[in-house]
């Protein structure tokens, strides 16, 4: 059985010496950038190994672009490598925030045609809190033979929001927190609202209280009146830095919906033009 979108720790536990799968821990925090290294040395799931945001799932940021742009093709191919991925490797990713971290893994993968990769539910957190083994240490696997492509179709650039975002024909989609979204509250980027004519769907309510994906049906239920009719080549997620709208993307996927295109330069991107406008309130769907 192949896992595309989620997997239940059980599983995993009853998979972890798998020969063909690849566990990777993409742990990260925004605001301490080796922290997820750190604590993967000290504690992290058997046959982990790890996976740096900056380093492995993005581009060093520039003058123009948002925090967070999409590694180079080389670059993304020589990382998967090094983590022992095969282009037929079952790929599980996981973090310590219910999958907002791990999603970016998924997505990248996707793009390059990996379709077997999946987020654990829970994360490390609900590992832990379900008592299964835990090792430390620093962990690699022999090197992989993966090689793939990015597909630039599942993507959208600033250049084409600049056209795009006014039209009434295409959904834009805000994932960050409401008050980030509505402007009330902004810790990280400089400048704070969103791009206007977008709507708001804060990835964390795809999770229940226990920091689990909801069912498909709930998820079906929540993304019905915000997807709405458009179709999914004329709806655009995006978040502050093109990392969280991947978890609206893996949600949308477990509910069965098509996959939307993603702004991967997003919210820290476009406030790189002054001339670019913003909006600080709510924006009705």
């Amino acid at each position: 059985m192949d896992f595309e979108t989620i997997i239940a720790c059980q599983e995993l536990h009853t998979n972890l010496n798998h020969k063909d799968w690849a566990i990777v821990d993409c742990r990260f925090d925004l605001m301490d950038p080796e922290w997820g290294e750190t604590e993967y040395a000290e504690l992290h799931i058997p046959c982990a190994v790890y996976a740096h945001m900056n380093r492995d799932l993005s581009s060093p940021f520039t003058p123009t672009s948002g925090r967070h742009p999409l590694p180079d093709p080389d670059e993304f191919n020589k990382s998967m490598e090094r983590l022992g991925i095969n282009n037929d490797t079952q790929v599980i990713a996981y973090d310590a925030t219910s999958g907002s971290f791990a999603a970016r893994l998924w997505f990248l993968l996707r793009m390059y045609g990996h379709k077997k990769v999946a987020v654990l539910d829970g994360g490390f957190p609900m590992w832990s809190k379900m008592g299964l083994p835990i090792e430390s240490g620093v962990r690699s696997n022999p090197p992989g033979n993966f090689r793939g492509k990015p597909d630039m179709g599942m993507i959208i650039s600033t250049s084409e929001i600049e056209k795009i975002y006014s039209n009434p024909y295409w959904r834009v989609i805000d994932s960050r927190a409401p008050e980030r979204y509505s402007g009330k509250q902004e810790t990280i980027d400089v400048k704070a609202g969103h791009i206007p004519g977008a709507v708001n769907h804060f990835y964390g309510k795809n999770l229940d209280t226990a920091g689990l994906f909801h069912s498909k049906e709930v998820l079906r239920e929540q993304f019905a009146p915000v997807l709405r009719s458009f179709p999914p080549d004329k709806t655009v997620v995006y978040c502050g830095s093109g990392v969280t709208s991947a978890h609206n993307l893996l949600a949308m996927a477990i509910a069965g919906f098509p996959q939307p295109l993603l702004y991967n330069g997003s919210w820290s991107e476009w406030i790189r033009d002054p001339d670019h406008p913003i909006i600080q309130k709510e924006t009705s769907w």
